[in-house]
């Protein structure tokens, strides 16, 4: 099924298009955004969520506009009112084998292939390029303000990679993933200068591939 979603006039609530989409026959309308496209370290974590048509989408906004205080609290609020939600992880290994573009696109994919329950039968996919998936689905830039189905993917995805960085802190302390999660912080850029890179950093990410021969000549000395 064909459908051009309605042009947005700014003033609309979060929940509009999603509204619109099940006035047009569609009955699991989801959100899809990814998390990590610019760290120089660990994966891309993409979520897909599908909120009950009831709830509040007002409640949720944009991951990066909310304290990870405030991102937890709406974390938890998605599963006490029941919101269908999947995780996809793309590792950086595979980032670097097939770009973070097409990385961040296969996140999403997964994503949605983990959701509970049937398959979404429309997607709203934050950015500028759809899933490669056959099911209906429209990109949405700077989705994560347009719609609550997105926002709340949003939300999801920071929180779950957050905590796949601070797990990965224990193992490479000394690049402080704890605090930088692995974006490219004048801290970050100065520890692979002092330690070279680790198995997680980005091979092909500008600001880690210069190290990667000096890095390797470390090693072999040790």
């Amino acid at each position: 099924m064909n459908i051009t979603l309605p042009e947005l006039c700014g003033n609309e609530d979060n929940s509009y298009l999603e509204r619109f989409l099940y006035s047009k026959g569609f009955l699991r309308v989801a959100g899809c955004d990814e998390a990590g496209r610019g760290p120089l370290a660990g994966p891309v974590v993409a979520a897909c969520a599908i909120l009950p048509t009831d709830s509040d989408h007002s409640l949720f906004v944009d991951s990066k506009t909310i304290t990870h205080r405030k991102r937890l609290e709406l974390r938890d609020l998605l599963l006490e009112i029941g919101a269908s939600c999947g995780i996809g992880i793309v590792s950086e290994q595979k980032i670097d084998e097939i770009n973070i573009l097409q990385a961040s696109l296969l996140a999403m994919k997964r994503a949605v292939e983990n959701l509970p329950g049937s398959f979404p039968d429309f997607i709203l996919v934050d950015g500028k390029f759809s899933i490669p998936l056959l099911t209906a689905q429209a990109p949405l830039v700077k989705g994560e303000s347009k719609s609550g189905s997105i926002a709340a993917a949003s939300i999801l995805a920071k929180v779950a990679r957050d905590r796949i960085m601070v797990d990965l802190h224990q193992h490479f302390p000394a690049y402080n993933f704890l605090k930088n999660k692995g974006y490219p912080t004048r801290e970050h850029r100065l520890a692979i200068e002092e330690n070279g890179i680790c198995p997680i950093h980005r091979k092909t990410f500008r600001g880690v591939k210069e190290h990667v021969k000096q890095s390797a000549a470390f090693r072999e000395k040790r």
